[in-house]
């Protein structure tokens, strides 16, 4: 145990500075400790489609950061969303499938649209760095499942808005964190309050040798917000996101190889070096700032903007080739909402806008030289710009009927100018969809008995990696992808305590993009003809108070389950015909279990459970990555002396000791398929804060 604190003190050195630093802005004041708040989604307030309650006008589900795990991942709290999944291929490479989305994401997150304070994080490319966030660069995150084009663009996946919001409070924060497989993680917040002005900056490093070969990550991220209230009327925001990130890629195995050693990395293959030999790893240097602007014109009018930049500096050392980007963004978005009462009580609430984003990217590909860039392969620009304008008009009566109708226009276009071949190659693509429209209706009666149906069209052009992916060769073919998706859910609410919801839903889809691979493990794109997805997602929690269980402070559990029954509609390619076939990369069957207490003899408990039927990783059907059962248990103890509030923690994940796969790569190359997932592993953590 003494070797493992004296290495936790060693790693922690190099951020020691930076701590510095930041806990001397602040002196004294530090973050009253409440990582074990239990919060019910029901007190959260929700931004998704102008909605102020649940059900309103769509299912939000929200995810909070206040009882955590392991603060390198948000897996084990995403997993608890029915519908939704969170994988990860490596330590740091992450993925995000809501409902069967993964289909267009070899890696990285791809058609969910996701924002940060306002912010896109999602590129004018289609492209999201998932992985430049930290835990301490949100309070919550807003989940929409299914397309939400008719208010944020092109996308049939989903939604995720990432609010970090600023406390009322001066206060401050430092936590440690260390555990198996050399993980060593701190972060720091810092909040100063003030009736005019309030700032947030967090500091977080995160490290870990990884549980397989060639699977270290290593992680800085800093973050600043600065909220001006001008006037009664006007109000400033800004935001800063960095992150300097390194992350090995150990690459996918073998059947054969992943229950031989599922900790290997890839091996050498034909002409191909293995993962070690190729220093197959990527470098990844994000910045990202943002300023809104909110405009109160009168007492139901208000004008919200928002103006951001962003720069990513990616290279990425694979076993095929030694990868260049340098991708520099902007854009903007402006909404204007109207609300109004009018006669016998009913409500109108009217939002219209538009949003634009413009990049202009340098890609470069060469040859790899055992991690040094050789030969060079290709040299390509790419100009993108995507807009949509949108309108979303909600009325709500005196009987509690609420009447949605939202519609946008989207347009992107893309240009790619390959410079390393002569004469200059010039490929411009444009994708626009006339309108892409969504209704939804609910009803809520007296017993708090509430239902909604909604239909929406999604619309989704092909992201700039699927345009150009990493077998260099330029898709001329491919075609946006659209459909109609159509929605059921009913929400009832027994005795204040108990929150149970049932949502069915039928999303069908033309053009879906389906990723393949050739003979070399390169991913391309086609379009399917047709993807059929059926679904239903069941959700509870049970909120237990304090007035019946004087042991306990509050208590929230949680259960949900996902039946995912997606197929292909026709699908014929290259002579095979996949029709009927089940979509890979989605359980047929998923459970999650959660529960969160806090107790009054200042103890807290936070278990997580999530269970996974099979997994098809090929379109054909014929290769599969089994069941498993993963189970998450932390235990901590607050201490509170005078205004210090000091936090120990005990935890583990997998404790079952699952042997399986987490992020398969689908249709891979030659059954390379699974990138196996840590065994049993356990952390303790240790934080101390102060409000002022």
């Amino acid at each position: 145990m003494n070797r493992v604190f004296n290495n936790m003190f060693r790693k922690s050195r190099s951020v020691g500075l930076g701590l510095a630093l930041l806990l001397s802005v602040f002196n004294s004041a530090a973050q009253d400790m409440t990582f074990d708040t239990i919060k019910p989604l029901s007190e959260v307030v929700v931004r998704a489609f102008g909605q102020k309650r649940n059900l309103a006008t769509g299912l939000i589900s929200v995810v909070g950061n206040t009882s955590l795990s392991n603060k390198m991942s948000l897996l084990s709290e995403i997993n608890t969303i029915p519908g939704m999944r969170m994988e990860e291929r490596s330590p740091g490479s992450y993925r995000i499938n809501i409902r069967g989305s993964s289909l267009r994401s070899p890696f990285g997150v791809r058609n969910v649209k996701v924002y940060w304070n306002g912010i896109p994080l999602t590129d004018p490319g289609g492209n999201t760095y998932f992985n430049q966030l930290a835990y301490n660069n949100f309070s919550s995150i807003e989940v929409f499942k299914g397309p939400a084009s008719s208010m944020y663009g092109v996308g049939t996946g989903g939604l995720l808005l990432i609010e970090n919001a600023i406390s009322p409070h001066t206060e401050a924060s430092v936590e440690y964190i260390g555990g198996s497989y050399g993980l060593h993680s701190v972060l720091a917040t810092g909040n100063i309050a003030g009736d005019k002005f309030s700032t947030k900056l967090t500091y977080a490093h995160n490290e870990s040798k990884g549980y397989r070969e060639q699977s270290a990550v290593q992680r800085d991220n800093l973050s600043w917000m600065g909220r001006w209230y001008i006037s009664e009327k006007q109000a400033l925001t800004a935001a800063l996101l960095y992150t300097d990130m390194y992350y090995q890629t150990p690459g996918a195995l073998t059947l054969q190889e992943y229950q031989k050693n599922p900790r290997a990395a890839r091996p050498a293959a034909g002409i191909f070096p293995s993962a070690v030999e190729a220093k197959a790893a990527i470098w990844q240097k994000n910045l990202t700032g943002g300023i809104t602007y909110v405009y109160h014109f009168a007492q139901n009018i208000t004008n919200q903007t928002t103006v951001y930049g962003s720069h990513n500096h990616i290279k990425n050392s694979a076993v095929r080739n030694y990868e260049r980007r340098i991708e520099p963004h902007f854009g903007g978005r402006t909404q204007f909402t109207f609300e109004a009462p009018l006669a016998s009580d009913n409500r109108l609430r009217v939002d219209a806008g538009a949003e634009w984003q413009k990049g202009d990217y340098s890609i470069r590909v060469n040859g790899n030289n055992k991690g040094v860039p050789d030969t060079l392969q290709t040299d390509d620009e790419v100009s993108t710009t995507i807009y949509s304008l949108f309108a979303q008009v909600v009325y709500t009566t005196m009987s509690n009927w609420t009447y949605t109708l939202g519609a946008s226009y989207n347009k992107a276009k893309v240009g790619f100018t390959r410079l390393n071949v002569e004469p200059v190659l010039q490929q411009p693509f444009a994708f626009s969809n006339e309108v892409a429209p969504r209704i939804s209706v609910s009803k809520k009666w007296d017993n708090r008995l509430t239902i909604l149906g909604s239909v929406a069209k999604g619309y989704a052009s092909p992201t700039i990696a699927e345009l150009l992916p990493s077998t260099g060769i330029i898709n001329t073919a491919l075609k946006a992808e659209e459909g109609w998706n159509y929605e059921l859910t009913a929400e009832k609410y027994l005795w204040n305590e108990l929150r149970l919801q049932a949502t069915g839903f039928y999303f069908d889809m033309k053009n879906g993009l389906v990723q393949q691979r050739d003979e070399s493990g390169a991913d391309y794109f086609v379009n399917a003809g047709q993807i059929r997805q059926r679904g239903v997602e069941l959700f509870a929690d049970y909120v237990l108070r304090q007035e019946r269980w004087k042991w306990l402070n509050r208590a929230v559990f949680t259960a949900g389950y996902t039946y995912s029954y997606f197929k292909y509609g026709t699908f014929l390619k290259e002579g095979n015909d996949y029709s009927g076939k089940q979509l890979p990369g989605v359980p047929r069957s998923s459970v999650t279990l959660a529960a969160d207490m806090a107790m009054a003899n200042r103890f807290s408990l936070n278990a997580t459970y999530y269970g996974a039927s099979k997994i098809f990783v090929n379109d054909a059907n014929t290769a599969v990555a089994n069941p498993y059962h993963l189970l998450g248990v932390k235990l901590g103890y607050q201490l509170v002396i005078d205004k210090l509030n000091i936090k120990l923690y005990l935890g583990g994940d997998n404790l079952l000791n699952e042997n399986y796969s987490l992020g398969n790569d689908i249709n891979g190359a030659g059954g390379r398929y699974y990138n196996a997932a840590p065994r049993r592993n356990v952390y303790v953590g240790a934080a101390i804060s102060y409000r002022k």
